[in-house]
């Protein structure tokens, strides 16, 4: 039974009730799943995420946080065979994006999920994000086990670089070396000066 890490937002009773979902649907055709606020130690921090305790006790935040970074990446790395990503927000979740870029790296399978229409790119996500997955992002719940069937059958080695990154990091070499060749500044977004300056100085404020 394949296992699937469930990546996404959970901090509120609408993210949670998704990410159930996502689960739900998984479990639902036979895979085994792991979801951070069920089966990782976010239950057990999170209700202390807005009282004083992280600053009383020294050096427990550190820790808190070393500690749900490694389970969370036991288990992306070791433990799954695939990562659902829930791309839906208004901007994806910080942590998905490290969870799909740490899979992606490893060789596991990423299938993104998007059921909402706010994208900041003109309808679609950062290109940094959207690459890592095994194709367009899914829209359908129940279509979902069987792109994770599909994104398991394409296979990728663990622990070594996988074919789409390996792809990846060809291609990168091969635009890196046609930047080098353009004129300086030839097609790039600039931002004045001006403000660079103030907020570089915006920066060393204390």
């Amino acid at each position: 039974m394949a296992r699937v890490y469930c990546s996404g937002p959970l901090f509120c009773a609408e993210e949670v009730g998704a990410m159930t979902a996502i689960a739900g649907a998984l479990e639902h055709a036979g895979f085994e799943t792991f979801v951070p606020h069920r089966d990782g130690l976010e239950p057990y921090v999170l209700r202390f995420a807005g009282s004083a305790l992280p600053r009383l006790v020294p050096g427990a935040r550190g820790g808190v946080d070393h500690a749900l970074f490694a389970l969370d990446a036991y288990e992306l790395v070791t433990r799954c065979d695939a990562v659902v990503c829930n791309l839906n927000g208004r901007v994806p979740d910080e942590g998905t994006i490290v969870e799909a870029a740490l899979a992606f790296a490893v060789g596991k399978p990423v299938v993104l999920y998007k059921a909402d229409a706010r994208a900041p790119f003109g309808g679609r996500d950062n290109a940094m994000l959207s690459a890592l997955g095994s194709g367009d992002a899914e829209s359908r719940l129940d279509r979902l086990p069987a792109r994770v069937r599909s994104a398991l059958a394409e296979g990728a080695t663990p622990g070594t670089l996988s074919g789409h990154l390996a792809a990846a990091v060809a291609d990168g070499a091969r635009i890196a070396a046609l930047l080098a060749r353009l004129p300086a500044g030839v097609g790039k977004q600039r931002w004045p000066d001006d403000v660079v300056a103030r907020v570089l100085a915006a920066l060393q404020e204390p």
